[in-house]
């Protein structure tokens, strides 16, 4: 199980830096995608039970990485926001969403980029 969790973590990590580089070199794309949050029903509870494995496998493995504290808070923070979004109405998620996306221009979101491919880098080395 821990050998499960340690990929899934680095599949995290690889994810975070695709998803930095897609709003750098495609920020009109990446902003798409965020107005769909919470859209359907489909695409809300996907997304939120989607994003639960990413933080089980964090808090599993936390203790086994160079950060243990760190991706055991991260882990648990995901999960207890990923527990809370279920009870949220799914209308108020997606007008977030869109909201969110109003005030992230292309040039603006690009701004975000090197954050989410440093998390993805630190991510993953933890793990390894």
């Amino acid at each position: 199980m821990l050998i499960i969790a340690r990929y899934i973590v680095i599949l995290f990590g690889i994810f975070l830096i695709g998803v930095g580089f897609l709003i750098l070199l495609k920020p009109s794309k990446a902003r798409t995608y965020l107005k769909q949050a919470g859209s359907t029903n489909l695409i809300n509870y996907t997304e939120i039970t989607i994003r639960m494995i990413p933080a089980a496998a964090l808090v599993l493995y936390s203790e086994y990485s160079k950060f243990p504290e760190i991706l055991k808070y991260l882990g648990w923070f995901m999960i207890v926001t990923s527990l809370v979004l279920y009870f949220v109405p799914r209308r108020i998620h997606h007008r977030y969403a869109l909201m969110c996306a109003d005030i992230l221009t292309p040039q603006l979101i690009r701004v975000t980029s090197p954050f989410s491919v440093l998390f993805g880098i630190g991510i993953i080395y933890s793990v390894l």
